[in-house]
């Protein structure tokens, strides 16, 4: 494993590897290997042996479609033989990363782990605060609506006590027959 380098654990490096697949945010299983130093296979292998650690919604194999639509994203892609794997990549939820933890046991994996929870928490946080944002915003536009409405019945208002508008009217008093 000497060949492999060490991955900064910068925060933009983590989100970079988070992506949404089936409405649940997601590690892939390659750049979790990437990222404890340890090969795809390896890490594969020990979520096999540990199997009933990762249940369906800790874990999931993506479809050919899926993996298709992800890897045309990929901005780099490794070209040459064995670059990529010939079986679909699995994808890890937060819980499902979490629970890697215990299974690879190293330093690095706890220590990424940490790392890698800490982001998942701060994705969360920063939805929610999005998510009230978004209620405020939406309330000042429909203060906003409201105000307009008021105030162009108000402008209206003016505007006829400025500038009456006279019907013409029959005239009051007694009128003598016409003498056709």
């Amino acid at each position: 494993m000497a060949a492999k380098t060490k991955i900064a654990l910068t925060e933009e490096a983590l989100y970079s590897r988070i992506y949404v697949i089936r409405k649940q945010k997601v590690m892939l299983d390659f750049h979790l290997a990437e990222l404890y130093l340890v090969q795809t296979k390896v890490l594969n292998q020990a979520v096999k042996r540990n199997i009933n650690r990762f249940p369906k919604d800790f874990m999931f194999q993506l479809s050919l479609s899926e993996w298709k639509v992800l890897r045309s994203q990929f901005v780099t892609l490794d070209t040459g033989r064995g670059k990529f794997s010939k079986y679909l990549p699995f994808a890890f939820t937060e819980q499902g990363v979490s629970m890697l933890s215990s299974v690879l046991s190293s330093q690095r994996a706890i220590s990424v782990n940490i790392q890698i929870m800490r982001i998942f928490v701060k994705m969360r946080t920063m939805i929610l605060t999005y998510k009230r944002l978004l209620r405020k915003i939406e309330k000042i536009e429909g203060d906003q609506l409201k105000n307009q409405k008021e105030i162009s019945s108000i402008y209206k208002l003016i505007k006829n006590l400025l500038e009456p508008t006279f019907r013409a009217r029959r005239a009051i008093g007694f009128r003598l027959p016409s003498k056709d």
